[in-house]
C-alpha cells in the first residue's frame, strides 16, 4: 500500500477566551497508508475533531504539515469528503438530488452522475427512497444519505467526526455493516473520529490515541472481520480495550459502570 496521508510535526494551538493557549494538537506524527481505515479515539476535548478538520483543510495548524500524497494540505479539496456528526442532509433536495449535490458543483455529465448516484443509492440500501425527502426518513437513513453523498463524490478519504453518536445502539450497528461494506468495495481510505471503544474495534484498522493533543499510542487492530460480540470479547480485543483505557485514565470498573 502507499502513503497516502501524513501528517507531520503537527501543532495546533488556540488562545481560550481567558487569554490562555490551548495546545489542542502537540507534536502529531504518523502516517496512513491507502485504504486503511483509522479510528481516531480519545476522551473530549482532546484534538480529536481539530486533526480531523485540519486534515479536511478547514483549520490551518499553528506549526507542521498534513500532506496528501506530496501535496500539502492548505484548504478543502475534492480529494477529501467529510460526514459531521449533525445532520448536513439538505432538507430542501430530495434523497437523489442530495446524493448527486457534489457531483453537479463537478460538473459531472448528466449520464454519468445519474449512474453514480444509482449506484451508491443502491449501495447504501436507499433506491426506493431516491424521490423522498429527508423529513420523510428516519434518523438511520438520512446518515445513509449523508455516506452516499460522500461516496459520490470519488473523494480518495472520506474523513469522519462522530457520524453515528446521536443514534441509537442497533441503528448504529446496523451503519457500522453498511459502511464496512462500502469501504470494502470502494477501497477509500477512512478516518473516523469515535469516543466509543466497542465502536473502534468493530471498524478500525488500527486506532489513533489521542490524549491532551498527543499521539500517546498506535494500535493496529488485527481481529478478524466480521468482528461480532465473540470476537470483541476474545482475548486480543479485551487487550486493546485495557490498554486504551489505560491510556483514556479510565478504570475498568468505571468503564462498566458507563
Amino acid at each position: 500500500m502507499s502513503r497516502v496521508v501524513t501528517f507531520e510535526n503537527l501543532w495546533c494551538v488556540f488562545e481560550h477566551r481567558s487569554g490562555q493557549l490551548v495546545n489542542a494538537l502537540q507534536d502529531v506524527n504518523f502516517d496512513v497508508q491507502s485504504g486503511e481505515f483509522v479510528c481516531v479515539v480519545g476522551r473530549s476535548g482532546h484534538g480529536k475533531t481539530t486533526l480531523l478538520r485540519v486534515l479536511a483543510g478547514l483549520q490551518p495548524p499553528t506549526a507542521g504539515q498534513v500532506r496528501l500524497g506530496d501535496d500539502v494540505v492548505t484548504g478543502p479539496g475534492a480529494d477529501r469528503a467529510m460526514v459531521f456528526q449533525q445532520d448536513t442532509v439538505f432538507p430542501w433536495l430530495h434523497v437523489q438530488e442530495n446524493v448527486e449535490f457534489g457531483l453537479r458543483a463537478m460538473k459531472t455529465p448528466d449520464s454519468e452522475r445519474e449512474e453514480i448516484t444509482a449506484h451508491w443509492l443502491e449501495a447504501v440500501g436507499l433506491t426506493d427512497f431516491a424521490d423522498s425527502w429527508p423529513r420523510e426518513l428516519s434518523g438511520g437513513m438520512r446518515k445513509r444519505v449523508a455516506l452516499a453523498s460522500a461516496m459520490a463524490v470519488g473523494s480518495d478519504v472520506i474523513l469522519m467526526d462522530e457520524p453515528f453518536g446521536s443514534l441509537d445502539y442497533f441503528t448504529r450497528r446496523n451503519l457500522h455493516d453498511v459502511l464496512l461494506d462500502l469501504w470494502a468495495e470502494s477501497q477509500k481510505t477512512i478516518f473516523f473520529v469515535t469516543h466509543d471503544i466497542e465502536e473502534a474495534l468493530i471498524l478500525a484498522d488500527r486506532v489513533i490515541l489521542l490524549a491532551e493533543g498527543k499521539l500517546v499510542d498506535d494500535i493496529p487492530v488485527t481481529l478478524p472481520r466480521p468482528r461480532d460480540e465473540d470476537v470483541r470479547a476474545g482475548a486480543e480485543a479485551v487487550a486493546i480495550t485495557k490498554v486504551i483505557l489505560q491510556h483514556l485514565g479510565i478504570t475498568e470498573e468505571e468503564a462498566t459502570a458507563v
